[in-house]
């Protein structure tokens, strides 16, 4: 008998799909993992989710097994050593080897512990969907299931941020050990069939820093819920009133130049801040303090989405102060907010965002001036932040739905379970 055809191109998938950090209230990853995932099971396929803590929070419909960590870096106390009876698995035993030399040791260790669970279940998938993983388990997973990757942006610029503003040789070189994960996932990348890049300069960056080819990446931009972000009518904007998403106290996200243009802009008006994140100790807080902005600035987290949205209509600019995005989801959530935004030119922002004054109030990356002038030039005329809000919100309308994500998201998958060797791999699972 004639072997099987390929898969059906118009068949449901199953799709066993992959996050090693799923942050439930903020942070890109864990955004893209539950409204894709919620998604692509609206457009009749089936997900399962496996997490490393902290867990996502998923739609009811998407089941969440969980490969638990040895949670070191959560909270209440990161970056605590872990105790001996805390290491059962071989897993447990390497990932506290990897965070004892100064490397941080999840992205390896999830992988295997995905590798490990997964092995056994290649007759229950189609294809495994990597959400920026990249652990070296993760080529294992590949040669017994079609395997596909999502790459926000690379780490790398991450480490060179962070490196750059370490404030003397050993923390440079403590930074560098720490972000030794990097090469494995250029690595990993360069000989995955298909990733999946979230905007045209991450595409650039991750081909010049990473070496993967070209010919291996497509773009499938993110997304946001028009029905969920969207002008909440009868809320009042509170003058002075600016919001930003810190999900974490690094370099790159660009909080310390906020914090010091905010406090420029407090000697000549009332200017206050709502950081939707969860307040660090750390340098932002040490900065806060430093400046006398503590009572100026309030921190959220942990609530409804819902909430977050009214947040977005009680704030007069939203801000994304970072020093470089490989997409922003924080920009596209307060554009369709129908909040003004303003943004720097760092990364992917300035595609993301639009041009000057017509769909985003633009400033220079890493200058406190430019940044403070931005926010000046938007809270002096009310008329330009109704234009830019409208203009904004029509711009993420026009361009970016989860829907369309995820319908862009499986063109990929089909593409890649059509490659022979994976076709071959089907066949050997059963799958068709």
């Amino acid at each position: 008998m004639p072997a099987p055809a390929g898969p059906d191109p118009d068949a449901p998938l199953s799709i066993a799909y992959l996050t090693y950090r799923g942050k439930p209230h903020v942070g890109g990853q864990g955004v893209y993992t539950r409204h894709l995932t919620k998604a692509l099971v609206d457009l009749g396929h089936t997900v399962e989710v496996l997490g490393g803590q902290p867990y996502p929070v998923l739609d009811e419909r998407v089941p969440l097994t969980k490969l638990p960590s040895l949670d070191l870096f959560n909270d209440h106390y990161p970056g605590r050593p872990p105790a001996i009876w805390e290491l059962r698995t071989k897993e447990d035993w390497a990932e506290a080897g990897l965070f004892l030399t100064g490397v941080f040791p999840e992205p390896w260790a999830f992988s295997a512990r995905a590798y490990r669970h997964l092995k056994d279940r290649v007759r229950e998938f189609d294809l495994v969907h990597d959400n920026q993983c990249l652990g070296t388990g993760i080529l294992k997973l590949e040669e017994l299931i079609p395997t596909i990757v999502t790459l926000h942006h690379p780490i790398t610029k991450d480490r060179e941020l962070e490196m750059s503003h370490a404030p003397n040789w050993f923390k440079r070189w403590s930074v560098g050990r720490w972000y030794g994960f990097v090469g494995m996932q250029g690595r990993v990348a360069s000989r995955m069939p298909r990733i999946v890049v979230v905007s045209e300069n991450s595409i650039n960056d991750i081909e010049a820093d990473m070496g993967v080819e070209r010919d291996r990446m497509r773009l499938v931009p993110v997304g946001v819920d028009p029905d969920l972000f969207r002008p909440v009518p009868g809320v009042t904007r509170i003058p002075g009133r600016l919001l930003t998403t810190a999900s974490a106290d690094v370099a790159l996200k660009g909080l310390s130049y906020l914090l010091e243009a905010m406090a420029k802009l407090r000697t000549e008006r009332d200017v206050t801040l709502t950081i939707i994140g969860k307040p660090r100790p750390g340098k932002s807080m040490d900065l806060i303090e430093r400046l006398g902005l503590l009572p100026h600035i309030q921190f959220v987290s942990g609530v409804p989405d819902e909430r977050i949205v009214e947040l977005y209509s009680e704030a007069e600019l939203a801000v994304v102060p970072s020093l470089y995005e490989g997409f922003s989801l924080p920009a596209i959530e307060a554009m369709c907010s129908g909040t003004p935004l303003v943004a720097t030119d760092g990364g992917a922002l300035p595609e993301v965002t639009g041009a000057d004054g017509e769909t985003v109030l633009q400033c220079r990356a890493g200058d406190v001036d430019s940044l403070a002038a931005a926010i000046r030039r938007g809270l002096d005329d009310p008329d330009l932040r109704a234009r830019v809000g409208a203009a904004g919100r029509q711009r993420v309308l026009d361009r970016w739905t989860w829907t369309r994500c995820a319908q862009q998201t499986v063109e990929q998958y089909r593409e890649v379970l059509a490659m022979p060797a994976n076709v071959d791999k089907l066949r050997r699972n059963g799958r068709i």
